[in-house]
């Protein structure tokens, strides 16, 4: 069994979808979480996590200014006295053909995609390697490996993922601090909701498993590298996708 009993975890990009249940899955195994978002919305997801019996609570932030981020960790730190886990989830989209692609449709889908793991994963990276531990797990894509047109913007932060994921394993090995990344493929969520069945049954036949993903396929990934039980396993990339990218 997996427990993450007296450890603390920042997910950001963390009050609904993938992020939520993230928060969830940690929690239900013991964690502390702070929840990072541009906005907190009603904060029903501090609420949601709370329910299970840890201590949470959300920071407004944007995680791709860094001037924002370390004021926010230095908060965190300050309520939480320290962290284990961070998880660098935040992401958006702003998908098109390269011809149409807009300056600042590229440039913020790098900035909260990418640059975002960067700016947290430095502010951390210090108090981390002070303590000797810590997890960091980040979100990459099955686009940032077999990509596909319309997507230069997204495909070209989660490959980036992957290479900041292998290069920060490296440096941080040595204090003791694990960095991985997953790669989830399709997964049900309100974006995929909204694709009409015609397109799901496309994309369920293509996936070797037959269907699409859940959340929890991928919150669950998250707490098996957030745990002891992974200690051994650093800049690695693990695929949540069904055997789409075998």
């Amino acid at each position: 069994m997996i427990s993450l009993k007296g450890k603390n975890a920042i997910v950001t990009g963390a009050t609904r979808g993938i992020g939520l249940e993230i928060s969830k899955v940690l929690a239900e195994n013991g964690a502390n979480v702070a929840i990072l978002d541009i906005q907190l919305g009603d904060g029903s997801a501090i609420k949601e996590v709370e329910a299970l019996g840890v201590t949470c609570k959300g920071y407004a932030c944007d995680v791709s200014n860094p001037e924002a981020v370390d004021e926010v960790f230095k908060q965190i730190l300050a309520d939480f006295s320290k962290v284990d886990i961070l998880v660098n989830n935040a992401g958006i989209t702003r998908d098109n053909l390269l011809i149409r692609m807009k300056q600042e449709d590229f440039d913020s889908v790098l900035n909260v995609n990418l640059r975002s793991a960067f700016i947290c994963t430095k502010a951390l990276s210090s108090h981390m390697m002070r303590n000797r531990s810590g997890r960091i797990i980040n979100m990459a894509s099955i686009n940032g490996i077999r990509c596909q047109a319309g997507q230069a913007n997204y495909a070209a932060s989660k490959a980036g993922i992957i290479g900041l994921t292998k290069s920060n394993a490296m440096e941080f090995a040595a204090r003791g601090v694990t960095v991985n990344a997953i790669a989830p493929g399709f997964i049900k969520t309100a974006m995929t909701e909204k694709l009409a069945p015609e397109v799901i049954a496309k994309y369920k036949e293509a996936i070797p498993l037959k269907d699409l993903g859940n959340p929890r396929d991928v919150a669950n990934a998250v707490a098996f590298l957030a745990s002891d039980e992974a200690a051994y396993i650093t800049g690695q990339v693990l695929g949540v996708d069904g055997g789409l990218g075998a």
